[in-house]
């Protein structure tokens, strides 16, 4: 080979080092890790049984024996050891309790970590808390501090993090379930997945702009990035097409409860509650506000609402409690239509139109509701049993209402089937979080994915105009897929060029 073909060869080289590292984003990370130890209690705050005081960084190691009383080595990695608890500037016995060493970087934080099991008495916390403040280099920790250096360490990627958020502040079954699929890095690595494939598609188009001259690269590179593109986006797409279950089950599902006045909403939203949460009086228009609760259902997270009862009002107080009943329902994820049973029709094969009436006077026009609604009657201990039998049968035979329940409050009798009936459209909604895909989870993950969608699409529209702008695209996807777990760099697409393609041997 001639020298200036060699020379050409480097100075390509050189560009597209140049122009990876320009255009992609080094990371979200920072490659340089702190230095200094950080400590904080890292269990729960108040009185307990047991409480963990947690020390990373570089004198974590001279904390441990300082505080712990050892004279010279550590205790053996990830073996608890009972010690006294002193206080390195009087000597004073604080507790007498645990003490364990994970050296780095096999730890939480990649770094060397001391932890103090201690009793969980305010007093005891909080001597142990000063004596290691008052050791040289130490400083207290800031809020998620370990996880961010877990996170730079490269020991948690940001779907990670956010699953071990989510772990932490779940509140029922199915929470928990999808934060800890989440915390192994089931998302994580379907995420990762995808940019390793579109990392694999960018590096084959830049190598074909850089070396196609002098016969460097193979035939067909950019048929196979033709037919590689569209399958990534098709799957994406399909990710995005989930109907929000997973952050319905993160945030909570929106369940409204309404209807008329004096229909029973009050006293079912306290039934659901099991506490008297709401005023329930025999005056209509006693609810004005909206009052809201948390629920466990199931073990679906549930955020209830029991809104004003719906009518026509010239106070102006009533008025705005309508406004914002009617708000409430159009943002409801589950509408609890409640309808008073003495109001329906004495014939029973008139009762399907009167409640066809009620639904549109109740919920938003021009939007099917028939997925997101549950037809409750209420009060029906106050209607002879062969009337009751006589709706039921009617109702049996009409198919455009949504799922019927015939209930009373007050004796609770039909309660268990609503109940029932509940619980299945929430986890309709919310899906399993253990079967299938991982669900998408938050409101930035879902950001990410459609401007990937978006630059992918710069692919198509530049394929056969400038394949320059076309791998724009594709960069740009690979961006927009890296922000999501953090992890998107310019050596890895050079990594790939290199492996795949025996550019300058």
């Amino acid at each position: 080979m001639s020298l200036s073909r060699c020379w050409r060869r480097a100075l390509r080289m050189t560009a597209v080092r140049l122009r990876v590292r320009v255009r992609c984003d080094s990371s979200v990370s920072s490659a340089a890790g702190p230095v200094d130890t950080i400590y904080a209690l890292s269990s729960g705050q108040g009185r307990c049984g047991v409480a963990v005081v947690r020390v990373s960084g570089p004198a974590a190691g001279g904390a441990l024996r300082s505080v712990a009383g050892l004279s010279r080595a550590l205790p053996a990695p990830r073996t608890a050891l009972l010690r006294s608890i002193l206080n390195p500037q009087t000597n004073e016995v604080l507790d007498r309790g645990l003490v364990l060493w994970f050296p780095g970087p096999h730890s939480f934080t990649g770094e060397d970590i001391a932890e103090f099991h201690i009793h969980g008495g305010p007093a005891v916390i909080n001597g142990v808390l000063q004596a290691l403040g008052s050791l040289p280099g130490l400083r207290p920790a800031e809020a998620g501090e370990f996880t961010q250096r877990a996170f730079h360490a490269g020991k948690l990627d940001l779907t990670e993090v956010e699953g071990l958020g989510d772990l932490i502040h779940a509140e029922t079954e199915a929470q928990r379930r999808q934060a800890l699929r989440q915390m192994a890095g089931d998302l994580g690595q379907l995420y990762n997945d995808w940019s390793q494939r579109l990392k694999r598609c960018l590096a084959h188009v830049e190598a074909f702009i850089d070396f196609s001259e002098g016969d460097l690269i193979e035939d067909g590179v950019l048929n196979q990035v033709d037919l590689d593109v569209p399958q990534l986006q098709m799957e994406i797409e399909n990710h995005l097409c989930d109907e929000r279950r997973g952050e319905r089950l993160r945030s909570g599902v929106q369940v409204v409860i309404a209807g008329s006045t004096n229909v029973g909403k009050s006293s079912l939203f306290n039934i659901l509650c099991q506490r008297p949460a709401a005023i329930v009086s025999p005056i209509a228009g006693t609810t004005r506000d909206i009052v809201e609760t948390s629920l466990d259902i199931g073990g679906f997270p549930v955020l209830l609402s029991d809104t004003a009862g719906l009518r026509d009002t010239g106070d102006c107080v009533e008025k705005e409690g309508v406004r914002r009943a009617r708000h409430m329902v159009e943002l409801a994820d589950v509408t609890l239509v409640l309808v008073d049973s003495t109001q329906l029709p004495q014939e029973p094969p008139m009762v399907s139109g009167f409640l066809r009436e009620y639904l549109m006077n109740v919920l938003p026009s021009g939007n099917n509701y028939k997925q997101q609604r549950l037809l409750i009657l209420n009060k029906i201990d106050l209607l002879p049993k062969e009337h009751i039998s006589a709706i039921q049968n009617v109702l049996t035979q009409t198919s455009d209402l949504a799922p019927v329940c015939i209930l009373s409050c007050h004796s609770r009798e039909g309660l268990e089937r609503f109940l029932t009936l509940l619980q299945d459209r929430l986890k309709t909604l919310c899906g399993d979080p253990l079967a299938g895909s991982p669900s998408l989870t938050q409101t930035r993950h879902r950001a990410h994915l459609q401007n990937c969608v978006e630059a992918l699409n710069q692919y198509y529209q530049y394929r056969n105009v400038d394949l320059a702008l076309a791998a724009e695209g594709l960069r740009l996807g690979l961006s927009s897929l890296g922000r999501i777990t953090g992890k998107v760099g310019a050596e890895e697409i050079l990594d790939v060029i290199f492996r795949d393609f025996c550019i300058g041997k």
